[in-house]
Order: C-alpha cells, then structure tokens, then sequence
C-alpha cells in the first residue's frame, strides 16, 4: 500500500509573525515561513490523527515587507488561579511581516497505525483546499494573523535568493516521565503523556525562490519521538 502522496498549497495573508526562539522578549520575525509553520498551515486544512505532514520545498512567491508593531501581551501564562487582566498586560514591540504569500510542497505520509490508503486522505485535502474549508483556522505564525490558502496552480516563485542560517525546523514532544515539563491526553488512552519539548534547526537558505527543507531532519524527529505521537 502506498503510504505517501504529493500536496501543493497557495497560502497568503496580509501580515505573519514566525517568531524566531532566540529572541526571548521582543517578536521578531524570520524573514520566510518555517517548515513548522507550514505544517501548521496544512494541519489547519485538513488533520486527521492517522497521517502527517512533511514538508519537502517552500516557494517564496512574495516576501514581505517588515514592519514594527506594538501589541498588548499578558506577561503570565493564564492557569487554574484567575487574575486580573490589567494587572499583568505589558506593551510589547513584534517585528513582523507585511504582504507576503507561499507555495508549500508536502508529503502527506501515513502513520504505522492508518489502515486507509493515502489516496483517501489526498482526495479529502483537496476537496477542503478547492472549497476553502479547514479544520480551523489556518494562521501564519501567530493566531491574529489568519491566512488565506487555495490549491496551487502551477504558480513559481520568482528569482530570490536569499541567506537565513539557522532556522527553526520543528519542536519535537519527547515523552519522559522523570522531565514532565509538558503533558497531555492521547485518544483512547487513560494516562496522559509526559514529556518535553525539544527544538530542531537546520541551516536554511532561499535559492532561486525555494527554501528546501532536508528529508532527514524528518528521521531526526521521529526518532525523538519514537513514533509516540
């Protein structure tokens, strides 16, 4: 049975935010969208617990324009202790993106545990893609900035290279019970997984429009993962 297939989505909006982790007050932005950020586009269109998405190629069909922003954050994470709002809201600058627009190239890939051929779960991508339906929303970065997608038609980036270094690649849930930092609930599952979270970088570079992501920093995250989730 085949177990992977080739999905291809326009995605644009009018500004995106993919904060880069060094940066530990201020947003700031990478001046591309990240293979995590991608995923997250796809998984927004369409996610069923039977399959994932790897990134392969990323076609920059508008770069952007930066710009500054002033946003109100709250300074705390929200818990089971309600405050009031006013005491923890912080203005905060977020160096962002302004205009810009995507083409994502994917392999939609089945999961040891899907019994259903991929063909199935490409035919319902696209339907949703055509139609302009999704799971939720789909965002460039951060929530506000909700995104716009259609399937590609034959679009091509133009010339643009462009230098980035170390980018972020995706954020692993490594499962360990002696560090748990993160938890939650699987399906059909009575304990919730424990765990942490553990960031992968590759060195990224726009050339002639495409950002190539490499095929093995997807083995580096399975086995991290351990084909847990």
């Amino acid at each position: 049975m085949q177990r992977t297939g080739k999905i291809r989505l326009r995605v644009w909006g009018e500004y995106a935010c993919f904060s880069r982790p060094e940066f530990k007050v201020e947003r700031v932005s990478y001046p591309v969208i990240t293979p995590s950020a991608a995923r997250g586009v796809l998984e927004a269109v369409f996610w069923k617990p039977e399959i994932r998405y790897e990134i392969r190629r990323i076609g920059i069909l508008k770069l952007g324009t930066q710009t500054v922003i002033l946003r109100n954050e709250l300074k705390d994470r929200q818990g089971d202790n309600p405050f009031f709002i006013e005491d923890k809201r912080q203005q905060r600058s977020s160096l962002i993106l302004k205009d810009v627009e995507y083409l994502i190239e994917a392999d939609a890939v089945l999961r040891p545990h899907a019994t259903e051929p991929i063909g199935k779960y490409l035919d319902q991508f696209n339907r949703k893609a055509e139609k302009g339906q999704c799971h939720h929303t789909p965002y460039l970065g951060t929530r506000e900035f909700a995104a716009a997608f259609e399937p590609a038609n034959g679009e091509t980036p133009p010339p643009l290279d462009l230098p980035i270094g170390s980018m972020l690649f995706d954020i692993a849930f490594v499962e360990d019970a002696s560090r748990a930092e993160m938890e939650f609930k699987r399906p059909k599952q009575d304990e919730p997984a424990k765990g942490y979270a553990q960031a992968s970088f590759f060195e990224a570079a726009v050339k002639e429009g495409w950002l190539e992501v490499p095929p093995e920093k997807y083995r580096e995250l399975y086995r991290l993962e351990s084909d847990h989730v």
